[in-house]
């Protein structure tokens, strides 16, 4: 009896097709989890994390003369994270860096906020590839970029931004739950009225997050002229103050509000809100980045930028409400807000130098020290080899002030006894006299 044969190889059309429907399980998981009234996020405008992590990484390596990048891992406490900072400096051979203007720009710290991300991908493009925007020509902005030297944080909130893509559409926490905007240390903890738990979780303790760990470190170790942190739920420019209801006093206010008032009328025809994020955003928010850059690095222009919001959105729709879901309006917020950014690179660049704020210091060889970080490891782009860092002990700058503390109240009680001494010698001189 004859061998029966083989069934035939099934035709290459369903192969594909079993292909395919195996990759849309994989999205639909997560999609899944999403009600049919909400926004999913549009795989076809926004990149995963991983994809656009990718694209960046792919652009430093086209362009080693302008761009490198460092990749930080802290943890603590069983919890762990990556952190990727793109280092922008155009001239590095022309122009000493000691001279030029340090830019921190923070994007994607709260996971939801995925529109935040793509602009910091955009950005690093034009920076390096993109010639134009929207038909402008930005050879302009050449010299201004040779004097500065820009730090990015493409997504500060990487793990959040994970949880988000698993169809947690409305979480704009870290992977452990924690509101990383509200992890740092001035006026940390105090809670409002219409204060939300899940929303508003500030930590543990200030810094107990590894995310703001490693901003800290970055921010002591580079000693930016401008920050921005850049978030979405609407249009505005923000300078400080988040935990209370006013800017600060003085010539610093001043030129902070001369630069974003610029900023406005030249980029935004006066439309966008203009003002401290306590007083004009409607709330206070306590432990925020931008008031720790004021109040404690001593950064001259500390920003937060709101970039897009749909006031019209449900609030249960937080994809549609954060970030724009057609072509048309996806486009014109990067355009617009890459852009925006140059306006400010030259705004800030012209009223520092008049201002007479530009720092000395070599900024290439940033290195994070001390803090409360529990392991911290850090990869150069084009270094072969990692290298582990350590931090100080948790508190090693408070156990500073405490010593210097006790050293002044025993000065103090060393005054006190002695000059009781004294009395008590004059006192019994006296007695021998009048004996």
């Amino acid at each position: 009896m004859a061998a029966s044969s083989a069934p035939p190889p099934p035709p290459r059309r369903l192969l594909a097709l079993a292909m395919a429907l195996a990759a849309s399980a994989v999205s639909a998981a997560s999609a899944a989890r999403v009600p049919a009234s909400v926004t999913p996020i549009s795989r076809t405008l926004y990149h995963s994390s991983d994809s656009l992590l990718s694209d960046i990484k792919a652009l430093v390596a086209r362009h080693p003369d302008k761009l490198s990048m460092d990749t930080i891992t802290a943890s603590n406490k069983g919890y762990s994270t990556d952190l990727f900072i793109v280092t922008f400096n155009h001239a590095k051979e022309s122009t000493s860096n000691s001279s030029k203007i340090h830019v921190l720009l923070s994007f994607g710290q709260h996971g939801r906020e995925l529109i935040t991300s793509e602009v910091a991908l955009n950005l690093l493009y034009i920076l390096t590839e993109k010639r134009k925007i929207a038909g402008v020509d930005l050879s302009s902005f050449e010299k201004i970029l040779e004097n500065l030297v820009i730090k990015v944080v493409p997504m500060e909130n990487l793990n959040g931004r994970k949880r988000v893509e698993e169809g947690e559409l409305c979480d704009r926490r870290n992977g452990r739950g924690v509101d990383l905007n509200r992890n740092w240390s001035v006026d940390w903890g105090k809670k409002e009225k219409d204060y939300d738990p899940y929303e508003e979780n500030p930590g543990t303790a200030p810094f107990s997050e590894p995310e703001a760990q490693i901003m800290r470190e970055l921010s002591k170790s580079f000693k930016p002229h401008m920050w921005v942190n850049v978030h979405s739920g609407m249009e505005a420019l923000f300078m400080p103050y988040d935990h209370k209801n006013t800017t600060p006093n003085g010539a610093s206010a001043h030129l902070m509000r001369t630069v974003l008032e610029n900023l406005n009328h030249r980029h935004f025809q006066d439309s966008c809100l203009v003002g401290s994020g306590g007083g004009a955003v409607g709330y206070l928010a306590h432990g925020t980045t931008t008031d720790y850059m004021y109040d404690i690095v001593k950064v001259p222009m500390p920003f937060t930028f709101e970039i897009y919001g749909d006031e019209k959105a449900s609030t249960s729709d937080c994809f549609k409400m954060f970030n724009p879901v057609d072509k048309t309006t996806f486009d014109r917020v990067i355009n617009k807000w890459c852009m925006a950014f140059l306006i400010l690179f030259e705004e800030g660049l012209r009223n520092l130098h008049e201002a007479q704020l530009v720092s000395q210091g070599a900024v290439d060889n940033w290195v994070p020290m001390g803090g409360d970080i529990v392991e911290i490891s850090a990869a150069r782009k084009s270094s072969p080899d990692k290298r582990k860092l350590e931090g100080l002990d948790l508190g090693m700058q408070e156990l500073r002030t405490y010593f210097r503390l006790f050293m002044l109240s025993t000065v103090l009680l060393m005054f006190m006894f002695c000059s009781r001494i004294s009395k008590n010698r004059n006192r019994d001189t006296g007695n021998i006299f009048d004996s």
